[in-house]
Order: structure tokens, then C-alpha cells, then sequence
């Protein structure tokens, strides 16, 4: 059978590091009778970059089996409840132009066509408020369920807004003191290879050498094991996805009964886009950009505008951006014999619709699920990660991408340079043209737990104006009279939420009395 695999160390700590232990102590009940210990070792002077600031709803999955309180959470991290993004400007750029992409996906998808019934019959009205209640849920400022709704229960679907330092603290505490990770503060200093090239231990300044059976990467994009010590190549994406910069600021409430958003705002810029996040004290506003289209100056003075337009000139003055350089991509592969990246490590590519802690999630949850037993079962999992996350990358760069080629706006060399067809990959060119026949379905996304389903794809395209011709004969499918009730049926709801639903800032006071 070969050496079991017993000993896991995790470099870097963060999001991504905590995530990782959190997710693999839980799983294997790390405790004095188990025989897998997880030792996360951390930098004394690395701090995080603390700015990927939203969630997906997996995340509710991911505290629960971790075992944090919800209740905990939301007060330790500042965090708010997340339902989808709005998504301002990126059409046409016109006062009018917006559209949300909500987390929920419509009643009846999958079972009737929706499209068609919107599309002939309520296009005067845009097609997530047709299909959905969680636009005007999100429009109106409401939480995603009542003070009695169970912890990580949903009346709609829900992920958050959380300030990422506080998260890593959170998880750090949970970890060490219920899950008995070992937390191991000190400089890294070398790494010593085992005779068959896998990693036998990482060298510290203090701690000596720290031996391992696997060795998790949350060393950031410095990717100090995979990239570093294995040099495995990074593939840029910056030819597609062409965003490589962003100003960050935290922006204080002028007074702490300030709605908080629902959604994350994303609002479209000359070369790319600000995202606005709303915590409980504050919130978080950066400008995500390219500099090959505009300078940092100029960048920051847009950045600025957008400030003065919501908190007005003397307080968007005191306000001082901190700015972030990125390299669009990915590792050519994310698990190298015994060593596995993990978070930005394994590669980043923009914070358009929050993937990248779901990629910590997703990997964090394979590894822990699919944890092998020897390290001749290792070379199986590792291919099979290397195989599946490397189609995940692919289509979260499509889904991001797809914002950027469905825009109609000329009105700068950004924008009409992200709509050239050698910018957009062939897959997703194939795609849209298949989608002028009909509608994004699941026989275009077959993997299970497919990063973005087809009901996202549907949410950005007909967003944002895209056109699906009618069959002059409909299928049964299509011309079902189901579609037209189930439709009818969403529009009655609404108003029921809309006054059974508290406001975002309401609920967050109120369990902070409970």
C-alpha cells in the first residue's frame, strides 16, 4: 500500500490557508486518536491582501461544516449578506443602463423555457425581475430571510460581503482553538526535496525543518512551493481578460443606520470597473482597471469622482486608495506530486463576480473529500484535480469574459478592443453562436458543480440585450403554458417578500441584540 499519508502542511496563511485547514481538520476530526495532523505554517510579516471582500453562497455550506456560528461570523467579520451583483453601465453606458445577475436561479428552470415566454410575452421588463423575485429583493435594500430563520437557512439564496483580514483572524481563532490545527509563525527558508523529488520538509528560521506527506500552497501569487520550487509555468490570461490593477479604498458610513447594499455594484469605467461593497461599518470601493488603456492618476481620479457622486468632496479627499498589481492567469497545472496550490497561488484573474474564494472553497473541498490515503493514491487525485480545475478555470475566464464582448459601448479603445474576436476564446465564440439559436441550457455545462450554471449565462445575456431567435415552431418546451404561469406566479410573490423581507442593516442589529 505504500506510506500513509498522515501529515499535512499548509504554507501561507489568509483566506485561502485558514480555509484549507478549517475544511481538512473538520473533515478528518483532527483531534489526540486521529492520525492526520494539519500544521499551518505562517509568515510573521506576510500580511494578506484583505480586499476580496464577496462570497458565493457555497460559503454558508463551507462555516457550517467547518463548524463556525453564523451569528459569530457576521458580528467577528463585519459582514453583511450578499445576493447577487447589479451590474451598472456595461451595455450601453447610459443613465438606464443596468441589470442584476441574483444568486437564485428562477422557478421552473431547467423544466420549462423561460426565455421564450419572456421573450414573447414581458420584454418590456428585464428578464431577472420577469423570472425572479431576488432582483427587486436586492433593489429594495432587504436581507435574504427573517430574524427566525435558522442559521444559514435562506428565504432567498444568500452569500456575503465580509472584510477578509477579520475572516482570516476568525478562522485562525476556530481552527487553533476548536479543530487543533498547529499554527506555526515563522520565516520559511528553504525547502528539502525528498530522493523521488516530492517535498520531505520545509526548513524554518525557528521550527527547524517542519516534514509533511502534503504540502498545501496558500503562499499567495509568489507561489513560493508549485511556481517557486517546482516551476511550474504560469499561463497569462491577459490577452482575454485584460484588467491587471486596482485601487482599493474603505469608505466609513456617514452614520451607522445607512442602508447596506444587497448586491455587489459593479459599475462599468472608461478602461474597466469599480466594485462597491457594503459591510456593517463600512464599505469597501475599488476601481479594477488596465494599464495598458489608462493611467494610475487618471484611474484614481475616476476612482474619486465616483466617491464625491456618494459621499461627497471633503470626505471622498481624506479617503487614500491603496493600489494592487496583479498578473491575470493560472498555473499550467495545481497539484505537482506531493505539493497542491491552493488560492492565489494556483492564479487569479479579476474580482469580477467574486471566484476567487470559491476557488479556495471548491479546491479546499476536493482535497479534503478526496484525501489520499497513500502516496501512490495521490498521483490518481492529483490527476484528477489537475483535469477538473483546470476546466474550472477555463470557464470562470469564459463568464467574466462574456460581460465584456456583450458590451455595445464604443466610446473608448477598452471597450471596443474587449469586443475583438482575438480576445475571446474559441469555445465561448462557439457558444454565442449557438446561443442566437437558443438559450443557455445544461447540455452546454455538463460537469456537476459547474463554477457558473447556465442560469448565470442567461442572467448576463439577456442583461445585457442579447438576442435569441424565436423557432417559428416552438418545442413543447418552449411554447409550454407552465412557463406563462410560473412567470405570473414570481410577479405575486414579490410583494409578499417585499413586505415580509427586514432590510439588510435591520436584521444585522437585530442579531446582534439576540
Amino acid at each position: 500500500m505504500g506510506k500513509a499519508i498522515k501529515k499535512i502542511v499548509i504554507v501561507g496563511g489568509g483566506s485561502a490557508g485558514w480555509i484549507t485547514a478549517g475544511s481538512l481538520a473538520a473533515e478528518h476530526c483532527v483531534n489526540a486518536a486521529s492520525s492526520i495532523e494539519v500544521i499551518l505554517i505562517e509568515s510573521p510579516e506576510v500580511n494578506s491582501i484583505g480586499v476580496g471582500e464577496g462570497t458565493w453562497p457555497s460559503m454558508r455550506n463551507t462555516l457550517e461544516k467547518i463548524g463556525i456560528d453564523e451569528k459569530e461570523f457576521l458580528q467577528q467579520c463585519d459582514a453583511s449578506f450578499k445576493q447577487g451583483s447589479k451590474f451598472i453601465g456595461w451595455t450601453t453606458g447610459d443613465d438606464t443602463d443596468s441589470y442584476y445577475h441574483p444568486f437564485m436561479t428562477p422557478d421552473g428552470y431547467g423544466h420549462i423555457d423561460l426565455h421564450a415566454a419572456w421573450q414573447a410575452n414581458h420584454s418590456e421588463q428585464a428578464f431577472a425581475d420577469a423570472v425572479n423575485i431576488q432582483s427587486h429583493v436586492c433593489q429594495a435594500g432587504l436581507a435574504p430571510k427573517q430574524l427566525a430563520t435558522p442559521s444559514y437557512a435562506a428565504v432567498t439564496n444568500y452569500g456575503y460581503h465580509l472584510d477578509a483580514k477579520k475572516f482570516a483572524s476568525l478562522l485562525h481563532k476556530h481552527c487553533t482553538q476548536k479543530l487543533n490545527v498547529q499554527h506555526i509563525v515563522d520565516h520559511m527558508d528553504g525547502i528539502i526535496s525528498a530522493d523521488n523529488g516530492d517535498i520531505n520538509a520545509i526548513s524554518t528560521k525557528e521550527h527547524g525543518h517542519i516534514a509533511g506527506d502534503l504540502f498545501i500552497d496558500c503562499t499567495g501569487s509568489a507561489s513560493l512551493l508549485l511556481g517557486k520550487h517546482f516551476n511550474i509555468g504560469f499561463i497569462n490570461k491577459q490577452h482575454i481578460l485584460f484588467n491587471d490593477s486596482a485601487l482599493a479604498v474603505q469608505v466609513p458610513y456617514p452614520d451607522q443606520v445607512n442602508p447596506i447594499n444587497s448586491a455587489t455594484l459593479s459599475t462599468a469605467q472608461s478602461a474597466g470597473w469599480i466594485w462597491d461593497i457594503g459591510l456593517q461599518t463600512r464599505r469597501g470601493v475599488g476601481y479594477t482597471y488596465s494599464s495598458q488603456y489608462i493611467s494610475d492618476a487618471e484611474a484614481e481620479k475616476s476612482l474619486r469622482q465616483y466617491l464625491v457622486n456618494s459621499v461627497g468632496e471633503e470626505q471622498a479627499n481624506l479617503l487614500k486608495p491603496k493600489k494592487l498589481i496583479f498578473e491575470p492567469g493560472h498555473r499550467e497545472k495545481f497539484w505537482h506530486k506531493n505539493c497542491v496550490a491552493i488560492g492565489m497561488s494556483a492564479g487569479f484573474l479579476e474580482p469580477l463576480e467574486a471566484s476567487a474564494l470559491a476557488m479556495v472553497e471548491l479546491s479546499s473541498t476536493m482535497v479534503s473529500e478526496e484525501l489520499p490515503v497513500t502516496r501512490a493514491h495521490m498521483d490518481i487525485i492529483a490527476k484528477r484535480f489537475n483535469e477538473r480545475f483546470n476546466y474550472r478555470w477555463q470557464r470562470i475566464i469564459d463568464f467574466l469574459k462574456l460581460h465584456y464582448i456583450l458590451s455595445k459601448r464604443t466610446d473608448s479603445h477598452y471597450w471596443r478592443d474587449n469586443q475583438q474576436p482575438n480576445s475571446i476564446s474559441e469555445e465561448l465564440q462557439e457558444l454565442i453562436k449557438l446561443w442566437q439559436y437558443q438559450p443557455p441550457s445544461r447540455y452546454d455545462f455538463v460537469q456537476n458543480e459547474e463554477v457558473f450554471p447556465s442560469a448565470s449565462y442567461q442572467y448576463v445575456l439577456y442583461g445585457m440585450g442579447f438576442e435569441t431567435e424565436q423557432r417559428a415552431n416552438p418545442r413543447k418546451f418552449e411554447a409550454n403554458p407552465l412557463a406563462e404561469k410560473t412567470i405570473a406566479e414570481t410577479q405575486k410573490k414579490i410583494d409578499k417578500y417585499l413586505t415580509g423581507l427586514p432590510t439588510n442593516r435591520e436584521l444585522l442589529n437585530k442579531l446582534k441584540e439576540k
